[in-house]
């Protein structure tokens, strides 16, 4: 019998929390953290008699996220999402349905691959419900509790299309999406508090084959890596019921971030389970072309770029994992400086590896790093003054407590070694182990790592590592 070989087709559904002082229909403020039921009104409680009022920089919000994503940004209208959970006390959500703002997008990872966006709608967010007892979900519960500070808050529903093939692939989307995010303003991007949250539709399919397979909803992934799990989880699931002849059922599943695993949670609603209708007390958004383009020459310059420019400076391909750190962190601003320090490509790829490394490792530090100074710290390492080794640790104590290169690494003793003591320290170290150089000479690269340390040991740090392979090579030439 003939095995099956499966692929996994992944669509995404973030939901990115707009970084407005106020919710999306009136004037309570949008703050994370506050106490439970504090930021509330009749408006976002729902009471007899309120009505909402469009909120205009949640709007401009809206269209820099579908600019950014390269979508058409369009008029639109409001509708009611009918449902009767706690969290909504209006017992319907505000939300746009078949006429949104944002359509017909598109998002290229650093990888290459290419993401359609469906539509980024505006609604509104629910309230948070708080089951207590029953390990946290609505089965078991002793009680629930329901705060509607969120209530209310604007959102933007990003819903790619079915174009993601991994879960390596879906963390990139998500961090790649992320990034545009923070870099336009219009969220601050944050899974842990909740201003991003991602859904995850996954279903599986005979490889070559075009047609989409059941696909089922996971929820509660509150990190890139719980997104990774669950989908890695679900997907693998789901071919064991196929492969047993059975059949997926389309439904939501909530992902248990303890036990690794997706559990059912209700059967998969449709858009008629909603009974969509448009808002009677909202007119539709209507931006005009001069608002749209002021917004699209607003936006800065974004992610993709960004790494451009880093790859373009450093020598460094923009997908590798460096130059993505270093622009997610918003770093770049220190390659800059090297650059504009006359440092050339060398010096840049030094500041890149040191940035996407150490300073990443304590980012937290950062404000102590003046750029000038990192910057010497670069071309001082690049034209061999500092070996990596005591860059790193001249680096440790500039984000420390500050300073110049020039001055720590004096206090430090650190010198550069000349070339004429490196080559003696070589030429010292292949004479005192003959058997490995005999082997290393006849062609076993292995032993390269062998002497480096032994030279490394020898000269207690302080020797230029690249400058040192490369004398091994050209002794072993002849």
């Amino acid at each position: 019998m003939k095995t099956v070989e499966w692929e996994t087709v992944v669509g995404l559904e973030v939901h990115a929390e707009l970084r407005t002082k106020t919710k999306l229909f009136c004037g309570c403020a949008n703050s994370f953290g506050q106490e439970p039921n504090t930021n509330i009104c009749a408006v976002c409680l729902g009471l007899p008699g309120s009505l909402p009022v469009l909120n205009r920089g949640a709007v401009e919000f809206a269209m820099r996220i579908g600019t950014a994503l390269n979508c058409r940004v369009q008029d639109s209208i409001f509708h009611r999402k009918n449902y009767f959970y706690p969290d909504m006390p209006k017992d319907y959500q505000i939300s746009q349905y078949d006429i949104p703002i944002n359509t017909d997008g598109w998002l290229v990872l650093p990888g290459g691959s290419r993401v359609g966006i469906v539509r980024a709608h505006m609604e509104e967010d629910t309230g948070k419900t708080t089951h207590v007892g029953g390990g946290g979900r609505i089965h078991g519960a002793a009680h629930s509790l329901v705060d509607y500070n969120r209530a209310g808050v604007p959102l933007v529903e990003i819903v790619s299309s079915p174009d993601i093939r991994s879960a390596e692939e879906a963390r990139s989307y998500v961090d790649e999406l992320r990034s545009i995010l923070v870099a336009i303003g219009a969220s601050d991007g944050k899974m842990e508090e909740g201003s991003l949250r991602v859904d995850a539709n996954v279903s599986v399919r005979p490889v070559g084959s075009e047609q989409l397979g059941t696909r089922c909803e996971i929820k509660n992934m509150n990190s890139l890596r719980s997104l990774g799990r669950a989908i890695d989880y679900e997907a693998q699931r789901q071919i064991g019921i196929l492969t047993e002849g059975g059949r997926v059922i389309q439904e939501t599943r909530h992902w248990d971030e303890n036990t690794g695993q997706t559990g059912s949670m209700r059967s998969k609603e449709e858009a008629y389970d909603y009974r969509y209708f448009p808002e009677p007390d909202l007119v539709p958004v209507d931006p005009s072309k001069e608002w749209i383009a002021s917004v699209e020459a607003s936006l800065p310059e974004l992610p993709a770029g960004r790494r451009s420019a880093v790859a373009s400076s450093s020598g460094i391909r923009p997908d590798e994992d460096a130059v993505v750190t270093v622009v997610r962190l918003d770093l770049d601003r220190y390659v800059n400086a090297v650059v504009s320090a006359g440092g050339g490509v060398d010096a840049a790829a030094v500041a890149v590896r040191r940035l996407a490394n150490e300073v990443a490792a304590d980012i937290e530090a950062i404000d102590n790093l003046d750029p000038e100074a990192f910057a010497e710290l670069a071309k001082m390492e690049s034209d061999g003054s500092l070996t990596p080794a005591q860059s790193r640790n001249v680096l440790k104590e500039m984000m420390s407590s500050g300073g110049k290169p020039q001055d720590i690494a004096k206090r430090l003793g650190y010198e550069a070694m000349g070339a004429d003591a490196l080559e003696e320290c070589v030429d010292r170290v292949v004479s005192e182990h003959p058997e490995e150089w005999a082997r290393y000479a006849s062609g076993e690269d292995k032993l390269t790592g062998f002497f480096i340390g032994m030279i490394k040991a020898a000269t207690g740090g302080n020797a230029d590592l690249k400058q040192a392979s490369a004398l091994l090579r050209a002794k072993r030439q002849g």
